[in-house]
């Protein structure tokens, strides 16, 4: 068994809400629940009876009751969850009206601004009746451009107040990739920033913002936050639909009012990373939503009232949607808008030591890169206030595990989960009552029927297979935008396995009950029909410390499938045979002869998508001389260039 590396303490664990729900579901149930996995088997086992738990013990306000928890058909996806029932996703982020802050927003620049609980509750009530007055309506679609600041927070708010459907990208997203999502949806309203501060610094999107207007026949309504532009003027910008700037377009005051929707009525759309063709637009709803973050937040993440949330994301990432809903459990929020390493590599500590931040959500490579970069934040910040570390966006490497206990701190629950933006959350989830192991997430979400199936379709324990879910969730998509027969619904999600939910992920459950994710099974590699995950290799090649960043494929070569592994090495480090054989020997050492690749090429950058994943897919295509369809889903496009017609990969 891997080893351990944290051990919640008996106390810890009784002052959780997670041992908490536990005792609920014992005394309402006349159980006998004593541990994790007996309720995470009843919570898939009894799901009516566990997704009314979950309702009753959040507060969750129905304006109408259901008739029912669950209808479903003999087959996925056939379900009706609460059908009758009618709620509102923002009565719920704004329950708490105190003078408390509920956000705090922070730019690069050290702008800093608050709000408590009762000023964004105004701030909200204001937009509403001017979106309102604007026309906004029940599925109406209103779309975001905009950086990571409590403006985009209050738009969230005010648009599903109204039942009103919200769809947001970042700024750094390029005019083809805001084209690519918002035209396809037809928003009424646009709201976005004439500029945005990334890395020192401030980028005008007048030029851009132009372009997107001609193309975008359906907006109504335009309006602009200056942000870092403060010069803005309305007359910067020409489209049919009126424009009007933030500070012009409402003022704060008074109560929000709440429409009731039904439970499966559309909150979010959100996109697939669309590097393949077109992004889908995935429609998410308002009470799966809902009820699928109050409990990761409250139960898995063990999130209350007394809590400071942050997570480093943009606005055009499920983590952001996923971050807000912290408020339906009384949390503070933190939000960052920026690089996270200006001016230098230790400002997201900072804000830990200073906004006294208890639960904090980065990415893998952030952890990789404080540790090369020679941090020690146990040392140099007072983290007396945190008490977990979230991860997620690739599988977190053993020795970030290791790095996480020994420079940052010790008594920390280090949640390394995974789910995706096709769920807006997690089907692998952090968990107060489990110990952390060495490079394995912690287990099961609740309420998530997740197994590992062979090609046969058959469940498998301690092999490597498929993710899949073989029973109804709330938070499953209720359909694909311009789908009404739910063809690519079912191709995207239902064709491999039918009726059984397939995320596209190549996993393993452990005997034990921890998960390793190995990466995106569409990317998995074949050498000699020997399926191999790339994330397995990853994590051997990140403890070389001359390489900073891979990324490895297969290539197609005489009848078989071999494997390329492509370096962006430290500055000053060269991949010479003597490198090349050290790569090779920790590959061959921890895996199998069959993981180590047949090239090793070195590239000055690896492409990325703008939420920061790799792009194995896009990579591939290029090697293989195939086109990549949407490079604006990528940060960096311009590295693809270097993957082009290598010469070594003739040979």
């Amino acid at each position: 068994m891997s080893e351990i590396l944290w051990q919640p303490s008996p106390e810890r664990i009784a002052q959780t809400r997670m041992e908490a729900f536990r005792h609920l579901c014992n005394q309402r149930h006349a159980l006998a629940i004593t541990d994790y996995p007996a309720l995470h088997q009843w919570s898939i086992d009894q799901r009516e009876d566990f997704w009314q738990a979950i309702v009753d013990y959040f507060g969750i306000t129905f304006h109408q009751p259901p008739e029912t928890v669950l209808r479903e058909g003999r087959q996925m996806p056939s379900a009706q969850w609460f059908p009758g029932a009618t709620l509102n996703f923002a009565e719920h982020l704004l329950r708490r009206r105190d003078d408390a802050v509920a956000v705090i927003a922070i730019g690069e620049d050290g702008q800093r601004e608050q709000l408590s609980f009762a000023e964004l509750a105004s701030h909200v009530a204001g937009l509403q009746k001017s979106l309102q007055a604007a026309g906004v309506g029940l599925g109406d679609r209103v779309a975001a451009c905009m950086p990571n600041t409590w403006q985009t927070l209050v738009g969230m708010l005010a648009t599903t107040s109204l039942g009103a459907v919200w769809s947001c990208s970042s700024p750094d997203f390029g005019t083809q990739g805001v084209i690519d999502r918002f035209g396809q949806i037809e928003p009424k309203v646009l709201i976005t920033c004439a500029g945005y501060h990334y890395a020192g610094k401030a980028i005008d999107q007048t030029l851009k913002l132009n372009e997107i207007l001609q193309r975008l026949p359906s907006l109504e309504h335009l309006i602009i936050v200056p942000y870092a532009r403060p010069q803005a003027r309305t007359e910067d910008y020409a489209s049919q639909a009126r424009i009007s700037l933030w500070q012009d377009f409402y003022q704060a005051g008074g109560e929000p009012e709440f429409v009731a929707v039904p439970f499966a009525h559309p909150l979010y759309i959100l996109y697939s990373s669309g590097t393949t063709g077109v992004p889908k637009c995935i429609i998410h709803s308002t009470g799966g939503v809902l009820l699928q973050h109050v409990k990761e937040h409250g139960l898995h993440v063990d999130l209350g009232p007394a809590d400071r949330l942050f997570y480093y994301t943009t606005c055009g990432w499920m983590m952001w949607n996923w971050l807000v809903s912290a408020l339906a459990v009384g949390s503070s929020i933190v939000l960052y808008d920026g690089s996270p390493f200006h001016p230098g590599p230790q400002r997201l500590l900072d804000l830990i030591e200073h906004e006294r931040i208890t639960v904090f959500g980065t990415s893998p490579k952030y952890l990789a890169t404080l540790e090369s970069n020679g941090l020690q934040p146990r040392l140099s910040h007072d983290l007396s206030s945190l008490k977990t570390l979230l991860s997620t966006g690739s599988a977190l490497s053993p020795h970030s595990y290791d790095y996480v206990y020994r420079q940052i701190k010790p008594d920390l629950c280090l949640a390394s989960m995974s789910g995706g933006t096709d769920i807006i959350s997690c089907f692998v989830a952090g968990n107060p009552l489990l110990p952390v192991r060495r490079s394995e997430m912690q287990g099961k979400g609740l309420g998530m029927a997740i197994e590992v199936w062979n090609d046969a379709g058959q469940r498998v324990i301690g092999e490597k297979g498929e993710l899949v879910c073989t029973r109804h969730f709330p938070a499953m998509p209720i359909g694909l935008w311009n789908d009404p027969q739910q063809e690519k619904l079912h191709d995207s999600y239902f064709s491999q396995f039918p009726g059984v939910w397939a995320q596209g992920d190549y996993a393993e459950e452990l005997t034990h009950g921890s998960w390793m994710i190995h990466g995106r099974s569409d990317a998995v590699l074949n050498p000699g029909g020997v399926r191999i995950g790339t994330a397995e290799i990853y994590r051997q090649v990140e403890k070389v410390a001359q390489v900073q960043d891979c990324v490895a494929i297969g290539q197609q070569w005489q009848d078989d499938v071999r494997v390329v592994l492509f370096v962006r090495l430290a500055d000053g480090a060269v991949l010479d045979e003597a490198l090349e054989q050290q790569i090779r020997h920790v590959i061959r050492a921890n895996t199998t002869p069959r993981h180590v690749p047949a090239k090793i090429l070195a590239v000055s950058d690896i492409p990325r998508t703008i939420s920061g994943k790799v792009v194995e897919l896009a990579v591939r295509n290029v090697v293989h001389g195939r086109p990549v369809k949407n490079t604006d889903a990528l940060a960096n496009p311009e590295a693809l260039e270097q993957f082009r017609q290598r010469p070594e990969l003739q040979e």
